[in-house]
């Protein structure tokens, strides 16, 4: 049978794996890959899905084909290919396939992350632009500064719970940008707990193949299904209501702060949004903000615990730049290339996002002889590109110094896709930089990370999930001088 993607593509499909191919009218074939499976059935691997992306690539190539039925999905997993696909074609890739559970059952067709491409795209975009971007970044600078001090003061009081720290850290500087809540944020406050309760939601409706309405769509009509999603959607829409309504009530009363949310308030006409629209908007950079950033810590805090000679590289450049007489600040960033370099290599070897998230191609994109038609669902699976050992020698290796050119600066020619691709990529990418960046070079001024000889670290127990979240682990974070000199720095700011 045939089935039409496009004016130039169409699926035939034969008896055998290789005859079931996609091919242009002038015989461009699909790229390789597995055989094709039935429209039921989930084409997406269901267990390990990063990985076992990233050993397929390895066997079909560095762009690879998965067919459900007479749906295409392209799995890009190599730099090169990357680049040249996802970056260079991304007006192409600027829009995303439908998602019936996450995008239209669970969000109602308004969180960011998940909309079509066009003008509704487009109004979110610029109205989230202006408190991301990075002038209004570096806004932010002294208030990430002044949260991330106060997660070293919480790690010498509590260090068994280093993970619940770096989730209040990004929870408190998130809150403030998207709501201006100025009092102390604890991971005990209702809010945050009912905002990480959202997250999980998310989660659950977002994992890719995990719901049978995605490819079966009909089933979003049959009453009573996905009865769970829909509570989801009335639990963060009453959620985002409440936390933009109360930004109203400030603004009303003449008290508050700046922050998203009230500029969304203030310019309703100019973006041209709903009020559920704007409670979606700020509540959407709250959640993937938070939930990201808070993943990242935690990264860097597993990776300098197992390469204690990576860490102890960072640390020396941290005393000759910075010293041991005050804290490291934002102005110390240009001379700080080692800490840098580990920041990079950490989010290489473990993605935050393993998977990528999907776009869809709106026109034929002619690759290297190979065909990625419109329509396709296109993943750029950021593990199986991690893992690419042109771009990256020893891919397994922990390397920061693959991120340095011979006079020990930053390589201009070498980069890794952690924000994501294109015109899709993270817009509070310069948000989430600067506080990895300050939360390293506090935590690596302050203790020496080391893994506790009792308590082996799994770098490998991460969730299988978009969003990729470390098993819990322990550490020891012995302090670099004496505790109460590393307490009086973070409660002085000095």
């Amino acid at each position: 049978m045939t089935v039409g993607f496009s004016a130039s593509c169409q699926l035939t499909i034969g008896n055998t794996p290789y005859q079931r191919a996609m091919v242009a009218k002038n015989g461009v074939p699909l790229p390789p890959g597995p055989p094709a499976r039935w429209f039921w059935d989930n084409a997406l691997p269901t267990k390990k899905i990063a990985h076992t992306l990233a050993e397929w690539v390895a066997e079909y190539g560095p762009v690879m084909t998965l067919r459900q039925g007479s749906q295409v999905i392209i799995i890009i997993g190599r730099m090169n290919a990357a680049t040249e696909i996802m970056e260079k074609e991304g007006g192409s890739l600027v829009d995303r396939p439908r998602q019936v559970a996450a995008g239209e059952i669970l969000s109602h067709d308004m969180r960011i992350l998940m909309i079509p491409s066009g003008e509704r795209f487009r109004r979110l975009r610029k109205a989230i632009h202006t408190h991301l971007q990075p002038k209004a970044a570096e806004t932010y600078q002294e208030m990430q500064r002044e949260n991330a001090r106060e997660a070293i003061i919480d790690i010498l009081n509590d260090p068994k719970h280093h993970i619940e720290h770096a989730q209040r850290y990004a929870a408190s500087v998130i809150l403030r940008i998207t709501y201006g809540k100025s009092t102390p944020t604890s991971n005990d406050d209702p809010e945050v707990q009912r905002i990480h309760e959202g997250v999980e939601h998310f989660q659950y409706a977002v994992r890719p193949g995990a719901h049978l309405v995605d490819r079966l769509p009909f089933l979003k009509y049959i009453p009573g299904y996905g009865r769970r999603l829909k509570q989801y959607h009335a639990f963060e829409l009453s959620l985002f209501r409440d936390q933009l309504g109360r930004v109203r009530e400030e603004m009303e009363n003449n008290e508050g702060g700046p922050s998203f949310g009230r500029m969304l308030l203030e310019n309703i006409h100019e973006h041209r949004l709903s009020e559920d629209e704007m409670a979606y908007l700020a509540g959407g950079l709250f959640g993937a903000g938070s939930d990201t950033t808070a993943v990242g810590i935690t990264t860097l805090i597993m990776a300098a615990a197992c390469h204690p000679e990576a860490q102890a590289r960072v640390q020396e450049e941290i005393d000759m730049v910075v010293g041991r007489d005050r804290a490291p600040t934002f102005e110390d960033s240009s001379s700080l290339p080692q800490l840098h370099a580990f920041i990079s290599e950490a989010l290489r070897w473990r993605p935050i996002t393993p998977i990528g998230f999907a776009h869809r191609a709106t026109k034929d994109i002619i690759w290297r002889g190979q065909c990625i038609p419109a329509g396709a669902t296109v993943f750029g699976c950021h593990w199986s590109i991690s893992r690419d050992p042109i771009a990256f020698p020893d891919p397994e290796k922990f390397d920061p110094q693959r991120w340095l050119d011979q006079t020990g600066q930053l390589r201009a020619d070498t980069r890794f896709y952690t924000f994501g691709f294109g015109r899709r990529v993270c817009p509070g990418q310069h948000l989430a930089n600067r506080s990895l960046y300050i939360n390293l070079a506090l935590l690596l001024w302050s203790f020496r990370i080391s893994e506790r000889p009792d308590a082996p670290i799994d770098v490998n127990a991460f969730s299988d999930s978009p969003i990729a979240h470390a098993a819990p682990f322990e550490v020891e974070f012995i302090p670099r001088m004496e505790e109460g000199r590393v307490r009086e720095a973070m409660e002085e700011g000095l």
